[in-house]
């Protein structure tokens, strides 16, 4: 685990994996971190903000998420095709994330590209000119991205129970995307002001892994993004999220949400861990004990044991100041309640009588050699990087990582339980029928 002190203009680590972790602080406030891997054939390399969907002002919601599109559709010197063709050149993969605190817009390469592609990303994300026409266009691809998630009522189950959990007004409960009002009533003016306001220097963390050489990218990112609008030449603190926690009381306790479907979509979910928690630890393996694979316990009691689902799961969310847990099921309407039950009972089993030495093992594996597999992919480790300059502050290698994992207790991972046993829950079920007798089901 090492510092990244927001103000240290350079720092170098030796990670125990055989990489070299770099970082450089520009005066602007830009910041460049980097993980060589030796013998790497390629690069994967991003350029995020830490802005998500949660930072909109009002009248901006969806703003977010329709400037990701947008940055694909033009600059001032490259249409939309053009943009496109330069990653194609190459056999570049390209693409973005838009999540509710960073935006990221990515590309993987062979390492002899990294030139074009850090050229093309930073014309993308600091000389977009949000043409009127392509914003339009943009629109109606959005609304239908929209109207695509509102066909998958799996989709609808998590975005409902986000909204009950953490509040459908609350900037962490609304969706990503926005809503077709929201993206209806959007104006391009609304998309560029949250672009000007959220795009400068000191808001951009370029992070690579894989066959880079640190020098030779910051040397790139100098010369590329001293191109943009924005005055590059101005000093400035970077950028980094608050961390907290705040509390939440949930805003619903039963949602229902009709939709004609075969299955009925059942989610139990309450507040959780933030993403700096001192149990997030724990919460990894609880999730996986609980959710996390065939072996787990909701795959084996609902599943495996009565037939009553095919997909079931639990899942856990840390964001910089809050939380969400919650455990899901697809099954036959006549099965919804019994399975809502079922859900919360194996919470509560382990709240009661802890988890056996076994299953404890078998979770500690788990999550030990996804994590192996996980850091075998550049992108991966590009994503950490990213991650540990945005908000948490540290680097923490997989060989730490491992090591905390292993340092979780049975004993902290019953408390947990106990603690979410305890707090607020909402139940929510998407599907067709009539799921009213199911409020009160879950305390």
């Amino acid at each position: 685990m090492t510092k990244l002190e927001l103000l240290e203009p350079f720092v170098e680590i030796n990670s125990a994996e055989g990489t070299t972790i770099k970082r450089t602080l520009l005066p602007n406030g830009i910041r460049v971190l980097t993980e060589t891997v030796p013998a790497a054939p390629s690069v994967a390399i991003a350029i995020s903000v830490s802005v998500g969907s949660r930072d909109e002002a009002e009248g901006q919601f969806g703003s977010t998420h329709f400037l990701e599109h947008l940055l694909f559709k033009g600059t001032k010197i490259r249409n939309a095709k053009q943009i496109a063709e330069a990653f194609d050149s190459v056999g570049a993969s390209s693409n973005a994330a838009t999540a509710k605190e960073y935006t990221s817009y990515y590309a993987r390469v062979q390492k002899a590209a990294l030139p074009l592609a850090v050229e093309v990303l930073a014309d993308m994300v600091n000389n977009s000119v949000l043409d009127d026409k392509e914003f339009e266009l943009e629109r109606t691809v959005i609304l239908e991205e929209l109207a695509m998630v509102q066909d998958d009522p799996e989709d609808v189950a998590h975005e409902s129970a986000n909204a009950a959990v953490l509040g459908s007004t609350d900037s962490l409960g609304r969706p990503i995307g926005g809503t077709p009002e929201t993206i209806e009533a959007v104006t391009r003016d609304d998309v560029w002001a949250h672009y000007r306001a959220n795009y400068r220097p000191q808001d951009l963390i370029i992070t690579a892994a894989g066959g880079v050489d640190h020098d030779q990218l910051v040397r790139l990112i100098e010369t590329e993004l001293s191109k943009s609008d924005f005055d590059f030449n101005q000093e400035a603190l970077p950028a980094r999220r608050k961390l907290g926690n705040r509390k939440f009381n949930p805003e619903r306790g039963f949602v229902s949400v009709h939709k004609q479907t075969q299955q009925a979509n059942v989610a139990v979910a309450m507040p959780g861990v933030t993403a700096l928690d001192a149990n997030r630890y724990a919460m990894g393996v609880l999730n996986t004990i609980l959710g996390g694979g065939m072996s787990s316990r909701l795959f084996q009691e609902i599943r495996e044991k009565r037939g009553l689902a095919y997909s079931v799961y639990s899942f856990n969310q840390g964001y910089s100041d809050a939380g969400l847990f919650g455990m899901f099921a697809g099954t036959s309407p006549k099965n919804a309640s019994e399975v809502a039950k079922l859900l919360a009972e194996q919470l509560m089993s382990v709240a009661n009588h802890g988890v056996s030495d076994a299953e404890f093992a078998l979770a500690r594996g788990n999550i030990a050699g996804g994590l192996a597999l996980r850091f075998e992919s550049s992108h991966a480790r590009m994503n950490r990087l990213m991650a540990a300059e945005m908000s948490l502050g540290e680097f923490i290698d997989l060989e730490t990582t491992i090591a905390n994992f292993h340092a979780v207790t049975k004993q902290q991972v019953q408390t947990l339980a106990e603690q979410l046993v305890g707090s607020e829950k909402s139940l929510v079920v998407v599907g067709e029928g009539d799921f009213d007798s199911m409020s009160g089901l879950i305390g």
